[in-house]
């Protein structure tokens, strides 16, 4: 161990190399054996990053590479882009109103000649006058009383027809 006064050749070059505030603690730990502590190392040095390049990755250089890649494709030269306005289908469907039949002239648009009409009606025998017949037989009336529906209107089916062009527009059926 050194005397309180002397220097010793390893306090020299420390010395020389640190400020006077660092002298007093450079000093004690050279004494001590151990080496003298430095500044600690930055965080690029602890962790392997070469400060000489900056970026951890390559940046591309703007503009077209060598190889061609990254490049703009050629515009499509075959044939000429359409200039006119695209023509617009509109489908217009106009639906009449459901029109309920029933043993009654009804008013409503004819559709084969688009006239307000009200409708003509026509009866005709129907599965409920065949039915009423069949019954009536059934209870006996078999001398010709179970001929009695077919003349009563309230049991057959109604046909309903346009006055003006005679198309059949509906019917009702009752059973």
């Amino acid at each position: 161990m050194a005397a309180p006064g002397r220097i010793l050749p390893s306090e020299e070059v420390i010395k020389a190399k640190c400020s006077c505030s660092q002298l007093k603690s450079d000093t004690m730990s050279a004494s001590s054996g151990f080496p003298a502590p430095s500044a600690p190392p930055s965080y690029e040095e602890t962790v392997g990053i070469n400060v000489n390049y900056p970026h951890p990755y390559p940046v591309p250089e703007p503009g077209p590479r060598p190889d061609g890649k990254g490049m703009n494709p050629p515009r499509y030269t075959g044939q000429p882009v359409p200039t006119s306005t695209p023509v617009t289908v509109q489908t217009v469907y106009v639906q009449q109103p459901i029109v309920v039949f029933y043993d009654r002239p009804v008013q409503m648009s004819c559709p084969s000649c688009n006239q307000m009409i009200v409708t003509r009606l026509s009866y005709e025998s129907g599965a409920l006058t065949w039915l009423s017949c069949g019954g009536l037989c059934l209870l006996g009336c078999i001398a010709g009383c179970c001929l009695i529906p077919f003349f009563i209107d309230a049991l057959k089916d109604v046909d309903h027809f346009c006055p003006n062009c005679n198309a059949l527009v509906g019917s009702y059926k009752r059973l």
